[in-house]
């Protein structure tokens, strides 16, 4: 697992942990909410999507997760606290970039 440093994110970054905080999910699930979420303003491609998945999985943010419905091998993902640490993180970044745009 490789060092975690708080530094900001990319949106697609964001938005899977963001995706992940409630609850597991697998890769169509995550496309589909992030989508939603993003207001269909992000539509990942699979490539993007499970890049970033490998990536996250070598962070330690996500891991992997047994789902009981194995009937197609889906693989589904859930947070890690050190996800969880880093989505805390990026958050209050943010909050703290918009409170100073907002103070302009």
């Amino acid at each position: 697992m490789r060092h975690v440093v708080a530094r900001p994110i990319s949106e697609p970054v964001f938005l899977i942990l963001v995706s992940l905080a409630d609850k597991p999910r697998h890769g169509y699930a995550l496309m589909k909410d992030i989508e939603a979420l993003s207001e269909r303003r992000v539509r990942l491609s699979t490539g993007t999507l499970y890049g970033a998945i490998r990536r996250l999985l070598e962070d330690g943010w996500i891991e992997r997760f047994a789902q009981k419905d194995t009937s197609r091998d889906k693989q589904a993902y859930r947070l890690t606290a050190a996800g969880r640490g880093q989505l805390k993180a990026e958050v209050a970044r943010m909050k703290q970039l918009t409170r100073a745009a907002e103070a302009i």
